[in-house]
């Protein structure tokens, strides 16, 4: 069985993109109980055991919380079979713990209860994004209100140690060209392109080396080694530039989301009445 059904099943909802993480664990057991009634049409369960349907909706949901973002089409159909053997074990499980009078003790019925919670809070959660979804206008506004959307183009060479950067320095300061000394020189794989990093925004960088990109001029070069967790970098800005709209979007989409899902949180708290007891 591949690693991705090895591990615990746990799902992390679409709403944490506005930072709501809400795990799932162990909603395979209930989605494998025959579901409630819906408008959708009826499909043919994917399994019955001692009458109870497996749903073919629960068994595409427990499925794609396996898989974890992962395409339904690298799963082999092995594979699939396993996953509803799994769903089989957990009904036959189920079935004998309502049988053993379980759903009563009081650590599973907190558990059961946390569970709805969980599962309501996010469907409510989904609904409200899907529903208040920023305009292309709040797009482009908050794009031109951030500040935080410069884009850096630079090469850099990499060594071991900070004494072998401070003699490429010197050479380099001597004369040598930066993208020459790197193909010789540095450890990282960007050597092959004289140290070219391309572009990056100073978020996607280890913060060493993000802020000393900051303080450079366009075509100078850090006069000392900057020290990171990967070794001592020669760090030179080729040009900088803003972040192209679209390629910020997401980005944007996000910020404004959890914005006003915060407030969204903290007006349904001005209408509550709430007493914390810890």
């Amino acid at each position: 069985m591949t690693q991705f059904f090895s591990t615990q099943w746990t799902r992390v909802s679409t709403v944490a993109a506005i930072t709501i993480l809400l795990a799932a664990c162990g909603k395979g057991q209930q989605a494998a109980v025959a579901p409630a009634a819906t408008d959708k049409p009826a499909t043919p369960p994917v399994a019955i055991v001692d009458g109870t349907p497996i749903s073919r909706d629960a068994y595409d949901d427990y499925l794609k919380g396996l898989l974890r973002g992962k395409p339904v089409t690298d799963v082999t159909a092995d594979e699939k079979n396993q996953v509803l053997d799994q769903m089989i074990n957990m009904q036959l499980i189920a079935t004998q713990a309502d049988k053993d009078g379980l759903e009563k003790d009081p650590d599973v019925a907190t558990r059961i209860a946390l569970l709805r919670t969980q599962i309501l809070a996010d469907a409510a959660a989904q609904k409200y994004v899907k529903s208040n979804e920023p305009s292309d206008a709040d797009l482009h506004a908050a794009y031109d209100a951030a500040t935080d959307k410069t884009e850096y183009h630079a090469s850099h060479i990499l060594v071991p140690t900070k004494e072998k950067a401070e003699q490429l320095i010197k050479k380099i300061k001597g004369g040598a060209k930066f993208e020459d000394v790197a193909k010789a020189e540095s450890t990282d794989n960007s050597k092959a392109n004289g140290g070219d990093l391309g572009w990056f925004t100073t978020a996607r960088m280890v913060k060493p080396f993000g802020d000393a990109v900051k303080l450079l001029k366009k075509g100078e070069f850090t006069a000392e080694p900057v020290q990171t967790q990967y070794g001592w970098h020669i760090i030179k800005l080729e040009d900088t530039r803003d972040a192209p709209f679209d390629q910020m979007k997401v980005q944007l989409s996000n910020a404004i989301m959890q914005k006003k899902f915060q407030d969204y949180i903290e007006g349904l708290k001005k209408t509550a009445k709430i007493e914390k007891k810890l």
